[in-house]
């Protein structure tokens, strides 16, 4: 083709320089005559010397030359995409994960595709009129493990049994043409002719296949069982699938579920709950990766560790504040229906999938698998996967045995472990000065006297809840902390961790040393947002989580609730919020939409934190104590206690019934304001509030209960007030 080019390049001109003089000799004697001239001499047609004609049967030649070229080029071209198709079929025909039949179908297509040339016989066009439905797209198409299998084995299993169909699959011609120096695939294709009983055999498996997806995995453990030679791992394809059963998802999970939610904490339980109200016949799912049922949490690090009762470690029931006893399971199990009966039974209900954890989610097939393999499709799905507590780096870095005496404080394990741990060793440090680690560390302080356990807690700041609270407020609290029996160690920033003599040794950036025998990092959360990739979720940037519209929705069919979700605070602007109230507000929410509500979440979640059962207090808002902030104070009562507090709610979860209730109008009673208290004197009780361009942002109430939906109003009224005196009257902080 490129000789041919060339020397059209070379003999263009030439040709071109012919025409037009023709062309203008025809002219001329037409002006010159008044009539068409006849082109009868030929040798105007040229540019040479008059009478020769050789130029026009070069013109000629050259045209024909080109047509021949561009022929040949072009059977060329084409013979050459037939041979790399059928490279291409017996690539994949070597493939070990192809399943028989799709191996033996892709050998009858390359083994068809070279015969056509050859064989005229009338029997070859019976299959041409059914091979449609094998087209290289759809061959191509089994390198994707879900969808491959499924279409390919309806036309093997049927091919092979008609007569005219094996005849044609085996002509002896085949191994006589010239086309393919490797023959090898007639000896691929014999087992299809020769053994139709096995392909008769496998005719049950084509209906698991399209019922069962998770038929992806079993595909994936066949190269597992044989890795050998092209031809080899066609022939064994058939006795390698007979494993399929043992590999199936467990019986108890369910194809299909209307409502499906991942996580099995409080902001699930509060939406399966939303949902019945709703529907009462709906089904709903909740797959959780832990092995219990859904519990709360808050009486992890509070209540449980007050109980005399022995047995409460494994029964998980404490007594609240209030002396009455609650389990902190919300429901008992008889509550619950089993997974496998749930599209069973006739007014549909709640079944949880424990120990099971979603790996990868499908949006627009409207599915999740699990790490079993075994998949679900939904209607409508929640993710509620809160968090993972962190870690400091230098502990992840210190090697097994660091990790191996270090909690991470989140489920019921972790209570249960770090209980049997404070009763063995002798000393024990807690790392964070949060909400989580304060309350460890008063618990821990408590029977440190009865066991003989040596506690100390250490965190960067100046003061416990130095992140929230004034700073005079946190240094109140931290000599609080102390008087349960913790050592406190502040402006206390970790270098490194190691493992010596069987203790542990942790040593400041300022060259202090400290050893123990156990760790306990409570230094955060980190929202789980696994899904986030193979769902094609947003996730924020600067605050983690999913990030979601004012009605909980992530995308179609798709919401979060809990820590997990980054929602829109029409007030406060986007935010993420890890405590129990929103859990249960977002989650109900989000139940709500899930069945066709379409509330914006607009509510003021809060949260609570106890250091025993005399000193607590409930929050709301933006509580920084990088703001500006103005406390009022006054001196509290024996009913301004947690413990009077729960007595009075009838529960140790406050938010219970901090959340149903709202605020009328706002009006402050006249009662006159006594002197503030000075630093040194004790904060019993008192409202701190948060100021943001001279507008409350956040409140703390200090030793007040059951003063919530005051403080969730004034956040929601967004007003500048010039004495936040008189606003703190309405919480009658001043009233015995």
């Amino acid at each position: 083709m490129f000789k041919c080019k060339t020397v059209w390049n070379k003999l263009a001109p030439l040709a071109r320089a012919s025409s037009t003089l023709c062309l203008q000799n025809a002219r001329k004697s037409a002006l010159r005559h008044g009539r068409r001239l006849e082109m009868v001499q030929k040798a105007q047609m040229s540019s040479g010397p008059a009478g020769g004609g050789g130029e026009n049967t070069l013109y000629y030649v050259l045209i024909g030359a080109t047509c021949l070229g561009a022929g040949v080029y072009a059977y060329r071209t084409v013979s050459e995409d037939k041979d790399r198709y059928n490279e291409r079929m017996t690539e994949i025909v070597s493939r070990p994960k192809q399943g028989p039949q799709a191996a033996e179908a892709v050998a009858e297509v390359v083994a068809e595709s070279k015969e056509e040339p050859v064989a005229e016989e009338p029997t070859l066009t019976e299959p041409s009129a059914e091979e449609p439905t094998l087209t290289e797209a759809d061959v191509e198409s089994t390198e994707s493990e879900p969808i491959a299998e499924a279409p390919v084995t309806k036309p093997i299993v049927e091919e092979p049994v008609t007569e005219p169909t094996v005849q044609a699959s085996i002509p002896e011609p085949t191994v006589e043409s010239p086309i393919r120096e490797p023959v090898v695939e007639a000896s691929v294709i014999k087992p299809v002719a020769e053994a139709p009983a096995v392909t008769q055999s496998e005719e049950p498996l084509a209906p698991v296949v399209e019922s069962e997806p998770t038929a992806v995995i079993i595909a994936e453990h066949v190269p597992e069982a044989s890795s050998v030679s092209e031809s080899a791992a066609v022939s064994k394809a058939a006795p390698a699938a007979e494993p399929v059963e043992p590999t199936a998802a467990p019986s108890d999970v369910p194809e299909h579920a209307p409502y499906l939610l991942i996580g099995g904490g409080t902001a699930s339980f509060a939406a399966a709950r939303s949902i019945r109200a709703r529907d009462p016949g709906a089904r709903v799912l909740i797959v959780t990766e832990e092995s219990d049922l859904p519990y709360m949490r808050p009486p992890l690090s509070k209540e449980l560790w007050f109980s005399d009762d022995p047995k409460a470690i494994e029964t998980l029931h404490f007594k609240q504040w209030n002396g009455k006893e609650r389990s902190i399971y919300f429901q008992p199990p008889s509550f619950y229906v089993s997974p496998a009966d749930l599209a069973k039974v006739e007014n549909g209900g709640v079944a949880v999938l424990t120990g099971c954890k979603v790996v990868h989610m499908d949006v627009r097939g409207n599915k999740v698998k699990l790490s079993d393999g075994a998949e679900i499709s939904y209607e409508k799905c929640l993710i509620a996967t809160g968090g993972v507590p962190r870690n400091l780096q230098v502990i992840e870095r210190a090697g097994e045995e660091v990790m191996k005496r270090t909690t991470l404080f989140r489920k019921i394990e972790d209570f249960r472990s770090l209980e049997k741990i404070s009763g063995e060793v002798k000393s024990i440090i807690i790392i964070g000065g949060g909400f989580l680690g304060s309350e460890l560390a008063c618990a821990l302080g408590r029977r440190s006297t009865d066991v003989g356990l040596e506690v100390i807690q250490m965190f960067p700041e100046k003061g416990n809840m130095g992140k929230v609270l004034p700073e005079y407020l946190s240094n109140w609290t931290t000599e609080k902390v102390r008087k349960e029996g913790v050592s406190v160690i502040t402006d206390a920033v970790v270098k490194n961790v190691t493992y010596k003599n069987d203790k542990l040794e942790i040593k400041l950036k300022d060259g202090r040393l400290f050893k123990t025998d156990h760790i306990v990092a409570a230094v955060g959360l980190e929202p789980s947002v696994d899904l986030a990739k193979s769902a094609g979720l947003e996730v924020d940037s600067d605050f983690g989580g999913y990030r979601v519209n004012a009605e909980l929705q992530a995308c179609s069919n798709i919401w979060v609730a809990g820590d997990a979700a980054c929602f829109y605070d029409i007030k406060l602007g986007r935010r993420r919020v890890e405590h129990h109230d929103h859990a249960v507000v977002s989650g109900r929410l989000a139940g709500e939409n899930m069945t066709g509500a379409s509330k914006p979440y607009w509510h003021q979640s809060m949260f609570w934190s106890d250091l025993g059962p005399d000193v607590g207090y409930e929050a709301i808002g933006i509580v920084d104590s990088s703001l500006p902030t103005v406390g009022v104070f006054a001196k509290a009562t024996a009913k301004d206690t947690p413990k009077a507090a729960t007595e009075q709610s009838g529960t140790g979860i406050r938010s219970e019934s901090e959340t149903e209730a709202v605020a009328g109008a706002l009006k402050a009673k006249t009662t006159a304001t006594p002197p503030s208290i000075q630093q040194k004197e004790d904060y019993g009780k008192g409202v701190i509030f948060y100021l943001r361009d001279q507008v409350v942002v956040g409140i703390v109430l200090w030793n007040v209960f059951n003063r919530m939906p005051i403080a969730r109003k004034i956040i929601k009224d967004g007003e500048q007030h010039a004495d936040l005196n008189e606003v703190a009257k309405l919480f009658n902080i001043h009233e015995d």
